[in-house]
């Protein structure tokens, strides 16, 4: 009897051990438990991508939607922004089902996570925005296969708690959304003379006399930035000057 009163302050603390584990299974793990919400790690899974560890500019990935979605400045940040909800929620649902999932079709469960959350980005666009999502058109599904959404989920969510890997997917995006804005600026307002659609450097009449802003000066749109090549050229001097700046990221 003795040994058993003695022994049940620890079998409940025990209890209280699991039931505070399957608590927090939701939110955190143990090791993230312990640690701040803005902690310094994790102001770096936030931070870092819009820098030095930026999807575009030093991982080399989704460069192709860069590419083509970049014209106008509204699909680029709408497209920002979509990607930012599958990634940071695909990560999510990852993180949580990681101890659940075989290894030997963990491809398969990720893809169709991310189908499944591409799917309803698309219905939500179509619905709420359905010009822009005509002007996607066929990229929002192309997320499914975008090298930063399935990298992250086999390098970081399969690894971490769901609220490490919910910031990582939301850093993740915003580098990624960042750059497609910078291009997506410079292309439409160098190309278009125009901003979400509106004239911001004057009107283009037939003639100078009708013209107004800088095209009263003689300015002319240059109109290759409207082909998917000067994507790339704005991407490699947006490469350029990070490295310039950043000269750790110049490899050896």
């Amino acid at each position: 009897m003795a040994q058993e009163i003695k022994n049940k302050p620890e079998q409940l603390a025990e209890v209280d051990k699991e039931n505070k584990k399957d608590a927090m299974i939701l939110f955190l793990s143990d090791s993230e438990e312990k640690e701040h919400f803005l902690s310094r790690a994790n102001r770096r899974l936030l931070t870092d991508p819009l820098d030095d560890d930026n999807p575009i500019t030093v991982q080399v990935l989704g460069i192709c939607s860069a590419l083509a979605i970049t014209v106008q400045l509204e699909p680029a940040i709408v497209m920002a922004i979509a990607v930012m909800a599958v990634m940071a929620f695909s990560n999510m649902i990852i993180s949580a089902l990681r101890n659940l999932i075989p290894n030997r079709i963990r491809i398969i469960v990720q893809l169709v996570v991310v189908a499944s959350l591409v799917a309803l980005v698309d219905q939500v666009l179509r619905a709420y925005a359905y010009d822009v999502s005509k002007q996607l058109s066929v990229f929002i599904g192309l997320i499914i296969t975008n090298c930063i959404v399935m990298g992250r989920l086999e390098a970081f969510a399969l690894g971490n708690g769901i609220y490490k890997s919910f910031l990582d997917g939301i850093g993740n995006a915003a580098g990624y959304g960042l750059i497609l804005i910078i291009v997506a600026f410079f292309r439409e307002l160098l190309g278009a003379g125009k901003l979400f659609g509106y004239e911001v450097l004057g009107h283009k009449g037939v003639t100078l006399a009708e013209s107004t802003g800088l095209y009263a000066l003689g300015y002319e749109n240059n109109g290759l930035m409207l082909l998917s090549p000067m994507a790339l050229i704005v991407v490699g001097i947006i490469i350029w000057v990070q490295r310039a700046r950043n000269r750790k990221l110049i490899e050896a």
